[in-house]
């Protein structure tokens, strides 16, 4: 892993982030925010982290060149492989950093909130293995499209909190999560799973994913033209980045075009943080819809606010159906069952190949943030 990056001044990316949070969270946070601080300083916690990633999470992950897509397409795609590592995605890198953090802090307990599962499972899993109880909370109507996912926390001994307020999906779970960690903030420590949130949790969740886009560095052949990724809350696409952010690199981030809040949203405060969020005409946070239920959320991480405002990322959106067909098409060309949130980005690819974005010849590195197992069901229902 790399050095210590400079922690964001006040916790803020320019106009966005900051800790917007009840007084009884401010001090918890403060604490959070110093224990990562010193946490990863330390030489020993890096070493164990590292560990972890190498002999229990499968890193690094390869770097796949999808040659029969290149080949249709007529651009080079490669793609990262997070579907690879353990428990199916990306969110193993961050819950790992963060377990171990818990456990130094004395934490007794992980509270975490999930979209499409993948979060709550790779919470589960570190639970068991570093001897902490768990609770995820996630929406009743993602219970129902992610059944397999809700099996796998509950077998692996956490306890799965059903949310049946709002819109039944990630913005209410991350609601009941929020205030589960006000009730018991010295015995619990809130494993957030995306760039969002109040500082640290954006700086601190972009440090323990930077990992993927160092890999990705390290293993391609050329620093590529564009690198893409899908963008929810945002972690994958912010660990990916880190790693081509000081590079001449394109970097091309893609929502879901019924939760695009970098797209079609208006700054804003949701869990914690001020960026940008898909708001009503009142000015309430207004709901996100998506297929994938990890992107079905109305925010998105401050830093890839920065990252737009500055003009550093670019970022894209595209429907449900071109999310659909994105998965059908890699699958029949290169034997990649992906899941829904990392469809979007390949979607992206396969739509603007040979256009003015990606023309012939361009260099594409694109991070598949999990793969597809959980999607069957949903993927089945719009066959």
């Amino acid at each position: 892993m790399t050095t210590l990056m400079i922690e964001p001044a006040a916790g803020r990316f320019g106009d966005y982030g900051g800790r917007f949070v009840p007084e009884s969270l401010v001090p918890a946070c403060g604490e959070l925010a110093a224990a990562f601080r010193d946490a990863w300083a330390d030489p020993g916690f890096r070493a164990e982290l590292d560990e972890l990633l190498a002999v229990y999470a499968g890193r690094p992950t390869p770097l796949t060149p999808a040659r029969n897509l290149s080949a249709e397409l007529g651009i080079e795609l490669l793609l990262k492989r997070e579907d690879l590592a353990h428990t199916g995605s990306h969110k193993i890198n961050n819950v790992l950093g963060q377990g171990l953090l818990a456990r130094r802090m004395g934490k007794r307990r992980l509270i975490a909130e999930t979209g499409a599962g993948s979060h709550g499972v790779a919470t589960a899993t570190a639970a068991a293995l570093l001897g902490l109880e768990a609770t995820v909370y996630m929406g009743e109507r993602d219970m129902e499209r992610q059944r397999l996912n809700v099996l796998r926390m509950t077998t692996l001994g956490a306890e799965v909190v059903p949310v049946t307020t709002g819109s039944r999906t990630l913005k209410d779970a991350t609601n009941e999560a929020m205030r589960a960690w006000v009730a018991d903030v010295d015995g619990a420590h809130f494993l957030l799973g995306s760039v969002g949130g109040p500082h640290p949790y954006p700086w601190m969740v972009r440090e323990l994913q930077r990992v993927i886009g160092e890999e990705a560095r390290r293993q391609a052949p050329y620093v590529p033209d564009v690198v893409v990724a899908c963008v929810g809350g945002g972690s994958n696409a912010a660990g990916t980045f880190a790693g081509f952010a000081d590079t001449g690199a394109r970097l091309v981030g893609v929502e879901a075009a019924g939760g695009a809040a970098l797209t079609d949203g208006a700054p804003g405060v949701v869990h914690g943080a001020r960026s940008m969020v898909l708001q009503d005409a009142e000015g309430q946070v207004a709901e996100a819809q998506s297929i994938a239920a990890g992107l079905d959320y109305p925010g998105v991480g401050p830093e890839h606010a920065h990252l737009a405002a500055t003009g550093r990322a670019e970022y894209h959106t595209v429907k449900d159906d071109e999310v659909v067909a994105a998965v059908r098409r890699l699958a029949r060309a290169e034997g990649l069952i992906c899941a829904l949130e990392s469809a979007h980005a390949v979607a992206w690819v396969l739509r603007e190949a040979g256009t003015p974005l990606l023309p012939a010849g361009t260099r594409v590195l694109l991070t598949l943030s999990g793969r597809g197992d959980k999607d069957m069901a949903t993927l089945g229902d719009v066959a």
